[in-house]
């Protein structure tokens, strides 16, 4: 028997030369990359499509030849009540373009620093913290410009992402995702009341708070737009170079820095983008909660766990997911709207749900 076993296990092959051969592992990698390429590809057009229905819908539809006469017409007087349309939904179109993509980039960095599936802007406070010092600002420090509320935006979103880490990070299991999470509730609680408390006594910014606080995009202008673009643009530039230290922080801290990589500063530079993009774009358009947290997942599914094929696609599936939103509001409240805040709240509880049901709140 064991004579019989080993000449069976010597016996050469008879497979013809050269077809025993094993495959080139480039291969599966050229075919996967091409396929997330397809897939980016397809994402980059129904963008565009969205862009064009955002342009288009509201209170008076546009139709496309007018649409394409009035964006040729830029820069000149306007000209008919198609034209004003289109001229005034560009920069809220652009606005929910730069807002969306901030905020999922956000989520999928948070995501991939805490390695925890329930990371969000809006979950861990940091949304909230940013309205906080906005509001604190307009109200005790007279700061309405612009500028101030970016600076005040940025500034307390990041002390939030501190104060939420440093919460969760007591006791002996260190910053797990459902002590995270319930930090950042805790935290944005809090400052939910703050913002109240602040607000009530003065009736003369306490309407501007409240609608603002709700999260839009439909007081777009080019100058918020321009002032808040250098933040978003840094940010973004921060998050992709953050891509590979990402994937090394995925494997745990001690394998990555065997690999090589500064952990903790891998991790603060990662966190400040995040900060920045958030920040950034919750002092332009509020506090606009779920974005982060529905969009990473969603792009896991087709991208893989690469953040540098999952940036990218979350980019581009925020930005989608909030110009849908801002058109699916403009649809169904014609010819009032429904601010787009109201409808990623009712797109992402139930995600949320989900998520701590099936994932049973692991790490990543």
């Amino acid at each position: 028997m064991t004579l019989t076993a080993t000449s069976t296990a010597t016996r050469p092959s008879r497979r013809r030369p050269g077809t025993d051969a094993p495959r080139s592992p480039a291969l599966p990698t050229r075919t996967a990359w091409r396929r997330r390429l397809a897939w980016l590809g397809a994402g980059l057009v129904v963008l565009v499509l969205l862009c064009a229905a955002s342009v288009a819908i509201g209170s008076r539809t546009v139709d496309m030849p007018a649409i394409v006469e009035a964006l040729g017409s830029l820069g000149e007087p306007v000209e008919g009540l198609d034209q004003a349309a289109v001229v005034k939904r560009i920069p809220r179109t652009v606005l929910a373009l730069v807002v969306g993509a901030a905020l999922g980039v956000a989520g999928a960095v948070m995501q991939g620093v805490t390695r925890n599936p329930l990371a969000d802007p809006g979950i861990l406070g940091i949304n909230m913290g940013a309205s906080l010092a906005v509001v604190v600002g307009m109200a005790w420090f007279g700061m309405f410009a612009a500028h101030h509320m970016i600076w005040m935006a940025i500034l307390g979103a990041a002390l939030t992402a501190v104060l939420v880490y440093a919460i969760a990070s007591a006791g002996r299991s260190g910053a797990s995702p459902l002590k995270l999470a319930l930090a950042g509730a805790a935290l944005t609680a809090v400052a939910t009341s703050f913002i109240t408390a602040v607000a009530m006594p003065r009736g003369d910014i306490s309407a501007n708070i409240r609608s603002w606080q709700i999260g839009g995009v439909g007081g777009a202008a080019w100058d918020a737009i321009g002032l808040v673009a250098p933040f978003l643009a840094v940010g973004m530039l921060l998050a992709l170079a953050s891509a590979r230290s990402l994937n090394s922080l995925a494997l745990g801290d001690d394998l990555a820095a065997g690999l090589g990589e500064r952990v903790m500063l891998a991790r603060g530079l990662a966190a400040l983008s995040s900060v920045l993009l958030a920040g950034a774009a919750t002092a332009v358009a509020g506090p606009i909660g779920f974005v982060g947290l529905v969009v990473p997942h969603a792009c896991r599914l087709l991208a893989g766990p690469d953040h540098r094929w999952l940036l990218s696609y979350s980019a581009v599936a925020g930005a989608g997911l909030l110009l849908a939103s801002d058109v699916l509001g403009r649809i169904i409240a014609r010819p009032s709207e429904i601010d787009v805040g109201i409808l990623t709240a009712l797109i992402g509880a139930p995600f949320f749900i989900h998520i701590v049901r099936q994932r049973k709140v692991r790490e990543l």
